[in-house]
């Protein structure tokens, strides 16, 4: 289903992006990965070491609207076209409202949502002008509900929610699927934090997430998987 289409990974430098770019990379897609740091050359090496010779890596930042258009370009011009975008790239940090400074604020809203936003809009008049194509977004199910010394990262999530629905229906006329992965609980670097904890060792892994994406991605070009939501059965979840 995937085989020979093409795809961009942001955030894919390690932790979920990278799974789910090489999880990509297995179903025969092309990627390119993109990420901040020179980290990102280094991903590329480990993929194509692991036989994935359609690797394209790019470093960008999501914040800047040059550096996705200059994605853009890159994989169109390595690759031919892009058939699937997924943001990934996003940061996270957990205190109560009064210890957030402004700066902190604007550079997660910055990273989680016009991150999102910046890649969408660079992205889709390529794929309307082809009237086809997939975005996913690495969102959170606290998208959906509230937490304790999280409003700064669940006002992103929410807006990146909001933002997804409302492009679903803008683009859904020219064959463009839009929807989001909104897993709880995932062991990886989220946050500051070390992947492979034992206290995380019945949480999520980032292979549930890659294995999400290319569900979705993979799903029949007449439906629509509007949210896909994850947890770990440890994990406390309101149902409301």
């Amino acid at each position: 289903m995937l085989r020979g289409q093409v795809a961009i990974v942001t955030g894919a430098s390690r932790g979920i992006g990278k799974e789910i770019a090489v999880k990509l990379a297995e179903e025969g897609m092309k990627v390119s990965i993109i990420g901040s740091s020179a980290q990102i050359a280094e991903t590329a090496e480990d993929m194509k070491k692991a036989g994935f010779a359609n690797v394209l890596p790019i470093q960008a930042d999501v914040t800047k609207e040059e550096d996705l258009q200059q994605v853009i370009e890159k994989t169109i011009g390595e690759f031919g076209h892009i058939d699937l975008l997924v943001n990934n790239a996003g940061v996270g940090f957990f205190k109560v409202t009064e210890d957030v400074t402004l700066d902190e604020w604007k550079n997660l809203f910055e990273v989680n949502v016009q991150g999102v936003f910046l890649a969408t809009k660079a992205v889709l008049p390529h794929m309307k002008k082809r009237k086809s194509g997939t975005i996913i977004t690495i969102s959170s199910d606290v998208g959906r509900y509230t937490i304790a010394n999280g409003s700064a990262y669940t006002a992103s999530k929410y807006a990146v929610q909001g933002f997804s629905g409302s492009v679903a229906q803008e683009v859904r006329e020219y064959g463009i699927r839009v929807g989001t992965i909104n897993p709880g609980m995932v062991d990886t670097y989220f946050a500051n934090s070390t992947q492979g904890l034992p206290e995380k060792h019945d949480w999520l892994k980032v292979d549930d997430i890659a294995k999400a994406v290319v569900y979705m991605a993979s799903a029949p070009k007449y439906m629509l998987i509007d949210e896909i939501v994850l947890h770990p059965l440890v994990q406390q979840y309101p149902i409301s």
